[in-house]
């Protein structure tokens, strides 16, 4: 009996929106931990966007992702931050803001720190 999985975020087994219509996260659930596809419009920040669904004062979750396009900025509850774009791998711990940088869209490959984000 084969191992193979197969799995498309192109059709996703959940779809969460953002607040203000500002982006979505399409999420494929493995028994190892769900796997995203972030889509973050030009304008999205985590405070206005997420903050609602999340009811914290900045993001919790770990993330460890790939920037396929845009660019994000990540400023740290410590101060610490970085700029992200097309083709950087990211690990970025819980404790934290983050928008959008330019006119294009971000997206951003996530294997975990997806599994509840934006979750209603």
């Amino acid at each position: 009996m084969s191992g193979l999985i197969r799995m498309s975020l192109d059709s996703p087994e959940e779809v969460r929106p953002f607040e203000g219509g500002m982006g979505h996260v399409a999420l494929v659930n493995l028994e190892a931990g769900a796997v995203g596809r972030g889509v973050f419009e030009p304008g999205w920040r985590w405070t206005k966007h997420i903050k609602p669904l999340a009811g914290t004062d900045t993001c919790q979750a770990s993330h460890m992702g790939y920037v396929v396009s845009g660019r994000m900025k990540i400023v740290m509850d410590d101060g610490e931050e970085d700029e992200f774009g097309p083709g950087d791998v990211m690990v970025c711990p819980p404790g934290h803001d983050a928008w959008v940088l330019g006119d294009e869209a971000c997206v951003v490959l996530d294997w975990q720190g997806f599994a509840d984000y934006a979750k209603r």
